[in-house]
């Protein structure tokens, strides 16, 4: 079902969360004075102090790198979730159901989204379905000894909710698209593909099924292998609204179930290889969805770890699977952090080879797997002949682009020097190739003006507001910025406990967006004391500007010739009267 989640829902659920409480789940928050500081999660800087949270606002700044927004924000970025997800993990916290509204009614503001909690209830109970069918159905038994002819016990299959999905063209349609609005459902979750004329028939049929989870342990889509020779050997769910190929994992939910601080991940490229691993008790393995090693996947990982073993075949098409990994992962790459590769026989794979020689002999494999600066400096070397100075300069053309990517670091200073002994160059003449990378954003100075005051001290302080009278005078001004610093206040005059957080809320997903952040978190060095008579003697010079427009406005009129009615002239004389006394 399609719906959108009411505005007042949103207000109601930032204002009962704390954001202190749900940072510090996950990045480990001190107190310093009335606010909470750590590292900023955000990006690979050193400085302890950089990411500010305040209780009071409700809401988060990184000084460095300028990250910033509410506990919605944080979330959508630390966890890599969107945003109605977001919402269902804080309402999920408070056991409060989200509700719905029908489109094209409410803040035309507000975004319409897929009503997701219902696809994944459906993808919950399919998961159910293809596990029972492993059990009872008429081809279970071929399956059953197919999972035994791969070594796989019934525990390790139970582990891993694996199933099978039916070899007709409707089983899951049958049982599951028992309403038109059902079967839109299913399209939608890829379970179903719809013909061209009418109807549906089932996406995967007789297949070995791995559902794949997320990072809150939810069925998103499932990889489907064959159980012969058939192509394609692995069938995987299609982008939906709840499942994303390039930013998922495959087993890193069960690793992050079986390790409370996961010491290193091995990245392997199938399902099959993650299963039969954890099946030996390797537990921390986890597979790409049929698509390279992206940045996200990086990203993610070294959220969760601080080494990560890339495992490939090492045939050509291993190495440039591992090639593309280590370019997308170099941004990532900071003092403490560990990127590596392994690269087994031709014809062999982790699965295989774990089968035949255990479990002490694949793990003395990881620790003997190839440091990324090995890898790198291998990889070009390979493509230079270091005999002549011509080849020398192609080395460097290959890996400054390259280097360029880490951030400053200890390891980039090392990757350098490296680079400098085999140019036979002095460090001094490398630096003058080599753009310094800096790891943070600078945030944006915004020039000083009457408005812009006024905006970041009612974002800052949106209960300076409280109890304010309505200004018609306002509506009749063409300021810049007038209309927006409208906006705010009839939200804060009603609103007495509003905090900047749920106030940036009502802005999200608009232009003005970006400018808000940033003035809720300017210094505009008022001191805290001053802040309401600021704001109102900002305030004060706006009416006044509209009183001087409008005495303006009749002097003009009178001076070409045109004569004042009278309510026009006692008009004139009221105004004249305020000027003065202002």
């Amino acid at each position: 079902m399609a719906g959108r989640i009411p505005r007042h829902f949103i207000d109601d659920l930032i204002a009962r969360t704390d954001i202190v409480d749900v940072i510090d789940t996950r990045v480990k928050l001190r107190k310093k004075g009335k606010d909470y500081r750590a590292c900023c999660p955000f990006h690979n800087g050193n400085n302890n102090s950089s990411f500010s949270v305040s209780s009071d606002k409700q809401f988060y700044h990184c000084f460095n790198c300028g990250a910033s927004g509410n506990v919605l924000t944080f979330l959508m970025e630390y966890d890599g979730i969107e945003f109605v997800d977001a919402i269902e993990t804080l309402a999920e916290q408070l056991s409060i159901e989200v509700p719905r509204e029908e489109t094209g009614s409410g803040n035309s503001q507000q975004t319409t989204y897929i009503d997701r909690k219902d696809l994944y209830l459906l993808m919950a109970d399919i998961t159910t379905f293809y596990q029972q069918q492993l059990r009872t159905h008429k081809n279970s038994k071929k399956v059953i000894e197919y999972l035994k002819g791969r070594g796989l016990s019934g525990e390790t299959v139970k582990q891993f909710k694996i199933g099978y999905s039916p070899d007709g063209w409707d089983e899951v349609r049958k049982r599951f698209a028992i309403s038109t609005e059902l079967e839109k459902q299913l399209i939608e979750a890829g379970m179903l593909i719809a013909k061209e004329s009418s109807g549906s028939y089932d996406r995967f049929r007789d297949r070995l099924m791995f559902p794949i989870h997320d990072k809150r342990g939810r069925v998103i889509g499932f990889g489907g292998r064959v159980l012969g020779n058939e192509e394609p050997k692995y069938l995987n769910s299609p982008e939906t609204p709840i499942f994303h190929k390039g930013k998922e994992l495959y087993g890193l939910y069960q690793v992050k179930q079986a390790h409370k601080t996961i010491e290193r991940v091995l990245v392997v490229e199938g399902y099959m290889d993650v299963v039969a691993l954890g099946q030996y008790g390797i537990d921390y393995a986890v597979a790409s969805l049929g698509t390279a090693t992206t940045p996200d996947h990086i990203h993610t990982l070294f959220r969760n770890t601080s080494e990560i073993v890339c495992c490939f075949d090492g045939d050509k098409a291993g190495r440039t699977a591992a090639w593309r990994a280590l370019e997308n992962a170099l941004p990532y790459i900071q003092d403490g952090r560990t990127l590596r590769f392994m690269f087994l026989a031709d014809g062999e794979d982790p699965d295989s080879f774990v089968q035949k020689e255990g479990k002490e002999n694949f793990e003395h494999l990881i620790g003997q797997s190839m440091p990324l600066s090995d890898f790198l400096f291998q990889q070009l070397l390979a493509q230079v002949d270091m005999s002549s100075s011509d080849s020398k300069s192609k080395l460097a053309q290959l890996a400054i682009p390259l280097i360029s990517q880490l951030n400053e670091s200890i390891f980039r200073q090392m990757m350098e020097e490296r680079l400098t002994k085999l140019l036979g160059i002095e460090h001094d003449g490398l630096e003058k190739l080599l753009p310094k990378k800096d790891s943070t954003k600078k945030v944006v100075k915004n020039k000083t003006t009457p408005m812009r005051l006024a905006i970041s001290l009612l974002l800052q302080h949106p209960n300076i507001a409280y109890g304010l009278p309505d200004f018609p005078e306002f509506k009749e001004l063409q300021l810049p910025g007038l209309t927006l610093l409208n906006s705010l206040l009839e939200i804060c005059r009603e609103s007495p406990n509003i905090t900047t957080g749920q106030l940036l809320e009502h802005w999200r997903e608009t232009p003005q967006s970006k400018q808000l952040n940033q003035l809720a978190v300017w210094e505009n060095n008022i001191k805290e004391d001053k802040y309401e008579d600021q704001f109102l003697d900002t305030l004060e010079k706006f009416l006044n500007l509209h009183l001087n427009n409008k005495i303006e406005y009749l002097k003009q009129k009178a001076r070409s010739g045109d004569a004042l009615t009278s309510e026009e002239t006692q008009q004139l004389a009221r105004l004249l009267s305020e000027q003065k006394q202002n």
